[in-house]
């Protein structure tokens, strides 16, 4: 999922590791650097359930004194924390992962870890130790990122209410939802390209994407990082109300050229449905399968079987995401990491979210789009478009 800034989210559930003598935790470090690997080079978010960790399934002491020597010793006060999220906060000690991790939320911490963070908090950067934010409740998260993206594993629902439980005396009565508020006649976010459309006299390209793609297209393109970069929740939530209310939004008001990227990241994933469609997500998940030669041959099948305004909308974006790629020498973001950044922007599953496996396919999709732009979008064309 995401939080509410854009940035990829990544969980770990204590309650899911197995017993200890069942479990390779040498295996377990190597999984979640490679996970880790594949956000690292854009901010992200961590989130980590720490219900479930209990002697029968947390490391041993001599397991943490192999990983501590594995690591570069430049980073020893930072490993020092590990002994707090035990495996997990391992990875977080390289520079590496550092840079890039914008948040780590600690969900149902127990007093020990609180005592233990006390501790050792002299000896690790402040800088690191701003981040850590601790949740007592699951409600909490909320506040932080998209709750409804997470997968939260049963045991740890089941906990938060029993937890919610004792503090009242009883269990949390059923919260009902009103009903959502129907959109406004000039709503940018949240709706249909559809209903853009026909409250924009016909208009292929929303607004709000037209604006930040042409101001991005002047004054974005050899900016080191574009995409990668987050900006201010608050911010970005007032740009979403002028839009939303019909209002000029003038970027250069904000000094902060990553915020127009930001804004255009967040239409994208608060679509609806994704640009290239629920209809096409399994044929992208199988385009590993299909030969090297062949793959810009099965993206154009792909891409000639959306929807006519799908097709123009992903034109114009794919078109911009190109010339940001030909620019690579001076803003460092090749195809393959406006890929990373714009895959699960693009297209997800109709029910939860994107497996880890998913990735790849998804990923390489996108790629082969933004690399190979003219060849697969040369043979159709739309009416208006």
């Amino acid at each position: 999922g995401d939080d509410n800034s854009g940035r990829k989210v990544i969980t770990f559930s204590c309650c899911r590791m197995p017993p200890s003598h069942q479990l390779n935790h040498t295996r377990l470090l190597e999984y979640l650097k490679y996970t880790l690997d594949q956000y690292v080079e854009n901010d992200y978010t961590v989130v980590y359930f720490h219900y479930g960790l209990k002697s029968l399934n947390k490391p041993s002491l001599k397991w943490l004194q192999t990983a501590y020597k594995e690591f570069d010793r430049n980073c020893s006060y930072s490993v020092l924390q590990c002994m707090i999220f035990k495996s997990l906060t391992i990875s977080f000690s390289l520079p590496r992962y550092k840079k890039n991790l914008k948040a780590l939320y600690v969900v149902h911490p127990t007093n020990f870890i609180k005592i233990l963070w006390n501790i050792f908090k002299p000896l690790i950067s402040h800088k690191f130790g701003k981040k850590i934010t601790y949740l007592n409740y699951l409600s909490d998260l909320r506040e932080h990122l998209k709750y409804d993206q997470l997968n939260i594993p049963q045991e740890v629902i089941r906990h938060d209410e029993n937890l919610r439980g004792k503090q009242k005396g009883k269990l949390p009565p059923v919260v009902k939802v009103p009903p959502p508020r129907p959109p406004l006649p000039t709503q940018q976010f949240g709706v249909s390209l559809q209903y853009i459309k026909d409250k924009n006299k016909g208009e292929l390209i929303p607004p709000v994407m037209k604006e930040t793609v042409s101001y991005l297209k002047r004054k974005g393109l050899q900016v080191e990082g574009l995409f990668r970069r987050s900006a201010s929740i608050q911010t970005i939530k007032d740009i979403q109300k002028l839009y939303n209310q019909g209002k000029s939004v003038n970027f250069d008001d904000y000094n902060d050229i990553h915020i127009p990227a930001v804004i255009l990241k967040t239409f994208l994933r608060e679509l609806p449905q994704p640009l290239l469609t629920f209809e096409c997500y399994d044929q992208i998940l199988g385009i590993t399968s299909v030969e090297s030669s062949l793959r810009v041959t099965r993206c154009k099948q792909i891409i000639k079987g959306l929807p006519e305004h799908n097709y123009v909308v992903l034109k114009y974006l794919i078109c911009f995401l190109h010339m940001v790629s030909q620019e690579s020498l001076y803003n460092r973001m090749t195809a393959s990491s406006l890929a990373c950044v714009f895959g699960l922007n693009l297209i997800w599953p109709s029910k939860g979210t994107a497996s880890f496996s998913a990735l790849v396919p998804l990923n390489l999709f996108t790629e082969l789009l933004i690399d190979f732009y003219t060849n697969i979008f040369n043979s159709r064309t739309v009416p208006g478009e």
